[in-house]
């Protein structure tokens, strides 16, 4: 299935836990000279325009991110990313990154990029974005879950890997699943982020306890939900993101960052968050 457009969602409360996560971990790698390689198997365009028509017509970003750049009491750690997001809305630009770009920024030189996006039009702006920015990447115009899979293990024997299907599907949940077991037979030291929906449906709210039983040695589970669950199938209460090998110090600044989130982007009494990790 090919209907889903980030471009719609761009900088929403999903975005703004994801690319937390992304930016911390991504910090955390370049503290260590050894090179690594960044893996993203759902990329999108990679840079959305917070004016387009996609992102007006439903207001998420200014509900998210936009809501969070209005905030003047927020933790450093939160306010260092907001920061970082800062330099893609300066003078009349006005875009969000999404993960590829994000990284983009944040990789080095001696780092790599394998990203991958199935849809022709994403995929094919995505590789103009990309262009001329000084760093080596591949972009794949193929199904993520595959390719990921035939690039471990890395030559560098270091990786961050993303993955964040649209689960317009109700197969990716079991996919993500089967893809990150072999990811980690193959890759076991790689640091995994699955991003899912909470969604009112077993598919959903079953994956991070699945995953938990897989894993159980080493992850971080965080959520964050900005309304009470509606009741019906289709909306999205809050997300999460699911981390194998999580680093080490990702769980002191999500602990800092979670009741900021909350407060700023939650809409009613059932705005919360969770934190369970089992960490060595």
């Amino acid at each position: 299935m090919l209907s889903y457009r980030h471009g719609f969602h761009a900088g929403n409360h999903a975005d703004a836990l994801k690319h937390f996560v992304l930016f911390s971990v991504l910090n955390y790698y370049n503290q260590k000279d050894k090179p690594y390689w960044y893996i993203d198997t759902h990329s999108g365009a990679g840079l959305y325009d917070t004016h387009h028509p996609f992102a007006e017509k439903t207001g998420e970003y200014e509900a998210g991110i936009g809501t969070l750049q209005q905030a003047d009491d927020l933790p450093k750690a939160l306010d260092d990313f907001l920061l970082f997001i800062n330099q893609f809305q300066t003078g009349k630009k006005r875009f969000y990154p999404g993960s590829p770009v994000i990284a983009q920024k944040l990789v080095r030189s001696t780092d790599r990029m394998k990203l991958f996006e199935l849809h022709p039009t994403d995929s094919e702006i995505l590789i103009n974005n990309m262009k001329g920015q000084g760093v080596k990447y591949q972009v794949g115009i193929t199904d993520g879950f595959k390719g990921l899979i035939g690039l471990l293990p890395p030559s560098s024997r270091r990786a961050v890997v993303l993955i964040d299907p649209p689960y317009e599907d109700k197969k990716d949940y079991q996919t993500v699943i089967k893809t990150l077991q072999e990811a980690h037979e193959r890759f076991s030291t790689g640091c995994y982020m699955v991003w899912y929906p909470l969604l009112p449906r077993n598919e959903s709210l079953n994956l991070p306890n699945k995953l938990e039983r897989l894993f159980k040695d080493n992850y971080l589970n965080v959520t964050l939900s900005v309304t009470e669950p509606q009741g019906d199938q289709f909306g999205m209460f809050g997300s999460g993101m699911f981390i194998v090998n999580p680093p080490y110090t990702l769980k002191k600044e999500l602990e800092s960052v979670l009741p900021a989130l909350v407060k700023h982007l939650g809409v009613d009494h059932g705005a919360t968050s969770t934190l369970d990790y089992k960490i060595p």
